[in-house]
């Protein structure tokens, strides 16, 4: 056996959040000479699956649900040892949980990925334990590397960041809105508490009570499933919002997105957003909370508005502000695909990974 080879280990295949960089992630340990396999844990909807498969990602997903730990970890174990793993780079709790147990019995360094603005406490507690069993901690945002440094414990010589996207420059461009067109508003998410969309709801309702009208009419398309989803129509029923859609979930999210004019991310927390970066590379404005790494990439005046999160009453504030202006949304766009090709390319994508990999040399 030659060179490393890492087993990433994720906790299922669910599509979007952590599975979905996951072919970028591997083509730049790849490019970097290792042998990679990924190891999922449990299937769930399996929409990760074709990207990896079309990558030429090696994949083998575990038979098995989401709580029985003990049946994974002799699972895992039997991969690691069988492909004979030279390195086990984890992503979320229970990868990494698992992984931090099992790779030091193994004598398989373990890289740990923190995704995750929101810990459960009893995964915090876990994993400030086991924080010292990893080799390196990689955060994908400032927000996230600090929070990791804060909570965990986890020394600077230890954690790295590599933000967990890179905009592609084929990305396709939202067409302008023009003079009697319904302007589109919309957003890509898990129909879920932490995405906000009640707030949004609830920011609607305070735009019409404060009689606020637009110069043009709008409408909103929320792209996603989740089990919050009977409750937001009932909330929108029940206020009277007409124009709010909730579309299931988009298996094309780029074609979805250049059907819009104004991006909406009214999340309560988040860690990286790779749905709100998609949007600004694809040359959207994005009305978003200030939370995790979208306080640093929406810029007010420059390619959208950030808004309080939890806060209808901010949120209205900024939807306000955009919807009174729409013939100025197309120029916020502009500058926001610029900034996005050029604050993550794909060669400082790659000049990031390598970075960290060779720390581990």
């Amino acid at each position: 056996m030659t060179g490393p080879r890492i087993a990433y280990v994720i906790n299922s295949l669910e599509g979007g959040g952590a599975a979905l960089p996951v072919p970028a992630i591997l083509a730049v340990l790849r490019g970097a000479g290792a042998q990679v396999r990924v190891l999922a844990l449990t299937r769930r909807d399996g929409r990760a699956l074709p990207a990896m498969e079309a990558a030429g990602l090696d994949v083998a997903v575990r038979e098995g649900g989401e709580t029985d730990h003990l049946a994974a970890a002799r699972w895992l174990t039997r991969e690691l040892r069988g492909w004979e793993a030279t390195h086990l780079w984890t992503s979320l709790s229970r990868a990494t949980i698992l992984g931090l147990v099992l790779g030091p019995h193994l004598g398989i360094p373990v890289i740990a990925w923190q995704h995750n603005a929101f810990l459960k406490p009893w995964n915090e507690r876990l994993l400030r334990l086991l924080q010292a069993r990893a080799a390196m901690w990689v955060a994908d945002s400032r927000v996230v590397e600090e929070l990791t440094a804060r909570r965990l414990g986890v020394p600077a010589d230890r954690l790295a960041t590599w933000p967990i996207y890179a905009a592609d420059p084929a990305m396709p461009q939202a067409r302008a809105w023009q003079p009697g067109e319904v302007l589109r508003l919309g957003s890509l998410g898990r129909l879920h508490p932490a995405k906000g969309y009640d707030v949004l709801i609830a920011a609607l309702v305070r735009l019409r009570e404060q009689g606020f009208r637009p110069p043009v009419p709008f409408e909103i398309a929320i792209a996603g499933d989740g089990a919050q989803g009977p409750r937001l129509a009932a909330l929108a029923a029940e206020a009277g919002i007409e124009g709010l859609r909730l579309t299931g979930y988009s298996t094309e999210p780029r074609a979805f997105l250049e059907t819009l004019h104004l991006y909406l991310q009214p999340s309560r927390r988040e860690g990286f957003c790779i749905a709100a970066h998609e949007a600004l590379t694809a040359g959207l404005p994005v009305i978003a909370s200030r939370v995790g790494e979208l306080a640093f990439s929406v810029r007010p005046q420059v390619n959208g508005w950030l808004a309080e999160p939890e806060d209808p009453v901010s949120l209205a504030t900024t939807l306000r502000e955009a919807l009174s202006a729409p013939d100025a949304l197309a120029a916020l766009g502009r500058q926001a695909r610029a900034q996005m090709l050029d604050e993550y390319s794909q060669a400082r994508f790659e000049r990031t990974g390598r970075a960290i990999w060779s720390r581990l040399g």
